[in-house]
């Protein structure tokens, strides 16, 4: 047979462990009918009798004493599964999902080295993608996002800061076409997104500042359009984070205020106060601070 009633065996334990009816209801918080009523019907459903009745309480039978021993060791071993998710839930360890663009991975990646360094029983995964990671359907811990403030109810939203983003050549470029300068920069090919509707600021100022025909390249993906620029296909714009990992990158034009995007992090508010999302806030902010990033 199945134990499919746990209220029964629940208040047959309780009975087998303190001996009387009166005592098994005030325990459980009910009737002590229903304690009656509970121990008949699992006698029944056994076929056996699990106590001795007598004036004084109830004493386990054989079965019984069976059954307060499984009892008590099943208990102990709940107890002991609370003590255990209560305490995970104040140490930063378990898996860690951050998700930011790819763009943002020179001020993500040096955080999370050193959060790794701090909580070596953590175990990270960093997601970059164009798409917006949903918080609130567990996709991501905490989400580093640019532009406008993000909106989405129940999360917490924090600003880290401005990020800076310069345009930047390769030496291969510069040899052929010459140095950009603030008076020629225009007279330059660059590279650009494949949607001419980008809203990033820097993109909004190529779209009214540099002719379409000197957008000679042109892609969907922040990492091709580095790549594009380190191989001399034309110039383009580069967080200045970023540009600091790539090697052979020229800075020809330095960082405008125009240019610049607003980071946010941003957290679900049922896990933002949970230790490991709080150490990786910290781990974001103190890299924003050693980075230089203006307070948004």
């Amino acid at each position: 047979m199945s134990f499919d009633n746990w209220d029964e065996i629940r208040t047959a334990f309780q009975v087998a462990r303190v001996g009387t009816v009166s005592g098994a209801a005030e325990v459980l918080g009910v009737h002590h009918a229903t304690v009656i009523r509970h121990v008949d019907a699992l006698e029944t459903r056994l076929g056996t009798k699990l106590f001795q009745r007598h004036p004084r309480g109830y004493t386990p039978t054989e079965a019984g004493q069976q059954l307060l021993a499984v009892g008590q060791a099943t208990e102990d071993q709940f107890n002991q599964l609370a003590a255990r998710i209560a305490g995970a839930g104040e140490e930063v360890t378990g898996e860690l999902i951050i998700t930011s663009l790819p763009t943002f991975s020179g001020l993500v990646l040096p955080a999370l080295d050193q959060l790794i360094e701090d909580h070596p029983g953590l175990r990270l995964r960093y997601l970059t993608d164009q798409r917006v990671f949903r918080l609130e359907y567990g996709e991501a811990h905490l989400a580093v996002r640019a532009g406008n403030r993000p909106t989405e109810p129940d999360n917490v939203v924090q600003a880290l800061g401005g990020h800076p983003v310069g345009v930047y050549a390769s030496q291969g470029y510069i040899d052929r076409h010459g140095r950009p300068t603030p008076e020629t920069l225009a007279q330059h090919r660059f590279i650009g997104p494949d949607n001419r509707e980008n809203r990033a600021p820097f993109y909004r100022w190529m779209a009214t500042e540099i002719p379409d025909e000197q957008v000679i390249f042109r892609s969907n993906d922040p990492e091709s359009q580095v790549m594009a620029v380190r191989a001399g296909l034309g110039i383009g714009f580069v967080p200045s984070l970023s540009a600091e990992l790539e090697p052979g990158l020229i800075q020809v034009s330095p960082p405008r205020p125009e240019w610049e995007s607003v980071l946010w992090l941003v957290t679900h508010v049922d896990l933002h106060r949970t230790p490991k999302v709080q150490a990786a806030l910290r781990a974001l902010k103190a890299r924003a601070v050693q980075c230089g990033l203006k307070t948004a």
